[in-house]
């Protein structure tokens, strides 16, 4: 996975600061008190970009471990958050593109059939996050990492534009088409589940 070397800014709350502090003096119990404050954050993070239940638990791993990686590379310019969005970004663009690839294969070779369940009816919540999760999947990833991080993550614009190293406005665009894109294929799949199979 591509690393992305964070910073930490002087707006980072002290106890944060301080806990970074022990983690890059090799303080055990401080890394395991980082990774347990932050795990929910990144695993959900994961799985609105995109990366399946069954690979969060890996895919955060992964995403720890670079920040154990590169931990001393941090300059003080930016929030601890920042930089695990931008690790996440980058982990779930490589979880899906794995996944892609292994797809590919198993049609490849024959291996698995795709399967062509029929869907129930029903508006329970594991059909209101499968929707969703289809909705999603219907944006471009840059597309998905603005509509995740703004409306999900509740990430201002201006630092998703620092964690995606582009220009604030080029955030709000992208916004925009995802939502628009967004509530189009909410409409389609509503068409669909009314028109039924």
């Amino acid at each position: 996975m591509r690393a992305i070397v964070g910073n930490l800014s002087e707006a980072e709350p002290p106890r944060d600061r301080a806990l970074l502090d022990q983690c890059l003096g090799g303080d055990d119990e401080a890394w395991r008190l980082l990774c347990r404050r932050q795990y929910s954050t990144v695993a959900n993070t994961l799985r609105k970009l995109g990366v399946e239940d069954e690979e969060v638990e890996d895919a955060a791993q992964d995403v720890f471990i670079e920040v154990f990686r590169y931990l001393p590379s941090f300059r003080g310019e930016s929030q601890l958050s920042t930089w695990l969005y931008r690790l996440c970004i980058s982990c779930a663009h490589q979880v899906r593109k794995r996944a892609r690839t292994r797809e590919r294969l198993r049609r490849f070779l024959l291996l698995a059939p795709v399967q062509t369940a029929p869907q129930q009816l029903g508006f329970g919540e594991a059909q209101a996050r499968q929707k969703i999760e289809r909705a999603l999947s219907a944006l471009s990833e840059k597309q998905r990492a603005v509509f995740v991080l703004y409306e999900l993550e509740n990430v201002p614009g201006k630092q998703i534009a620092e964690i995606l190293s582009c220009p604030e406005a080029t955030v709000w665009r992208r916004l925009h088409e995802a939502r628009r894109s967004f509530m189009a294929a909410m409409d389609d799949l509503s068409r669909a589940r009314r028109n039924g199979p």
